[in-house]
C-alpha cells in the first residue's frame, strides 16, 4: 500500500503576526517559530500506525510551501515516514485552496497512492478546503473529519467513522485509491526517533518549484485583511463574591435578561 500525507508548515500560535498592507495579508515576525499543523501530525501518526500493521506499506510526505516548509517534511521522516516531495513556492502569503489541490494533484505520487491523508483543516486558515478539493481533482471519494480508520483485511477498501453535526459520528466504507482528512484527537503523534532524523536530515528530497507548473485560475482572491473589530466593552466586577453577585443582577436586570 501507497500512503501520501499532505502536511502544511504553521506558525506558533503565540508569534506576532501583523497585517502587511503591501501584499493584503498577514506577516509573522521574524523571530517567530514554526511547526508541523497539527492536525497534519495526526495525519501522519495515522500513516505510521497504518505502516506497522500492515509491512511493505510506504509513507510518502508532500508540502507545499517556502524553503522553510523543508522542515516540516523531514520531521514527518522522523516520526517513520519514507520519503518527501516539498513544492516549493516563491512567497508565504495567500494561495487559493483550489490551487493549492491543483499543484499537489499533479504529483506523480499523488496519483499513484492509494490512501491520502490529509488533516481536517489548517490551524492559520482554518477552511478544510484543501483535501476535498484535492479529492475532487483526483475523482476519488473522500471522507472528512475522521476519528478512526481501519484498513479491511481485502487491503483494497478502508472503513473509517467520521464527526459530522450535532455530535454524532458516522461510518464510510470507501474503496482504493480513496482520500481522508484527519481530526485532532484520533491518536497521539510520536515525537520522531533520533535515528530516523539522523536518517531525514541526510535523505535528498523530490524538490518541485510551483512557479513552473501551469497556471490555476484561483477560485477565491483576498480583497481585504483587517483585524477583529471591538464590538463590545468589556465590564469588570469588583469587590466580594455578594457584591459582584449584585453587580451582576442588576447588569442583567437593566438589560430585561432577568424579571
Amino acid at each position: 500500500m501507497k500512503i501520501i500525507v499532505c502536511v502544511k508548515q504553521v506558525p506558533e500560535t503565540e508569534a506576532v503576526i501583523t497585517i502587511d498592507q503591501t501584499s493584503q495579508w498577514v506577516s509573522v515576525g521574524g523571530a517567530a517559530v514554526f511547526r508541523m499543523n497539527r492536525f497534519d501530525e495526526c495525519a501522519v501518526e495515522t500513516a505510521v500506525q497504518i505502516k506497522e500493521n500492515f509491512p511493505g506499506t510506504t509513507i510518502h510526505i508532500l508540502c507545499v510551501g517556502p524553503d522553510r516548509s523543508e522542515e516540516v517534511i523531514r520531521r514527518a521522516i522522523g516520526m517513520g515516514a519514507d520519503s518527501g516531495t516539498h513544492m516549493v513556492t516563491s512567497s508565504d502569503g495567500f494561495v487559493d485552496p483550489s490551487i493549492l489541490a491543483g499543484w499537489m494533484a499533479t504529483s506523480s505520487e499523488v496519483c499513484d497512492a492509494d490512501l491520502i491523508l490529509c488533516g481536517a483543516m489548517s490551524e492559520d486558515l482554518m477552511q478544510g478546503q484543501v483535501g476535498p478539493l484535492l479529492a475532487e481533482c483526483l475523482s476519488r471519494p473522500c471522507a472528512t473529519a475522521v476519528i478512526q480508520v481501519e484498513i479491511m483485511a481485502d487491503d483494497k477498501s478502508v472503513q473509517v467513522k467520521r464527526e459530522i453535526e450535532g455530535g454524532y459520528r458516522e461510518a464510510v466504507a470507501l474503496q482504493f485509491p480513496a482520500l481522508l482528512t484527519i481530526q485532532t484527537g484520533i491518536n497521539q503523534p510520536r515525537y520522531p526517533s533520533l535515528s530516523n532524523l539522523l536518517r531525514a536530515n541526510r535523505m535528498t528530497l523530490k524538490t518541485l518549484h510551483v512557479d513552473e507548473m501551469g497556471a490555476f485560475h484561483p477560485l477565491q482572491t483576498v480583497k481585504q485583511v483587517t483585524p477583529p473589530r471591538k464590538l463590545r466593552e468589556s465590564v469588570f466586577l469588583e469587590g466580594s463574591s455578594e457584591q459582584k453577585a449584585e453587580q451582576l443582577i442588576n447588569i442583567l436586570s437593566h438589560r430585561s435578561l432577568i424579571a
